[in-house]
């Protein structure tokens, strides 16, 4: 049985909604920003005859991420979505 809402509960789904729209634009502005910052990490890096991969700066950047979380993100997610993140960086500086 499909339980029937008021349109108040409709609208304010409508609303958060359009709030997590925003924050998703946000968010592709800015990962979009961190890949071209990482582009030119990776060209100093080769210019330099250094590694793209530094599992180190890795683990601070999540560990400096864990820490400064303040929830409701748990530990495992923040890690796994910037694992991912920096997986793609890593790549696309190749």
């Amino acid at each position: 049985m499909k339980k029937i809402i008021g349109p108040n509960l409709h609208q304010k789904l409508i609303e958060k909604r359009k709030e997590i729209d925003l924050i998703d634009r946000k968010l592709l502005s800015l990962l979009n920003q961190r890949l071209r910052i990482a582009l030119g990490i990776g060209k100093i890096k080769r210019e330099m005859g250094g590694e793209i991969y530094n599992p180190e700066r890795e683990k601070e950047v999540l560990e400096s991420l864990t820490v400064k979380n303040r929830g409701p993100l748990k530990e495992g997610d923040i890690k796994k979505i910037f694992r991912t993140i920096m997986k793609v960086c890593r790549k696309s500086q190749t």
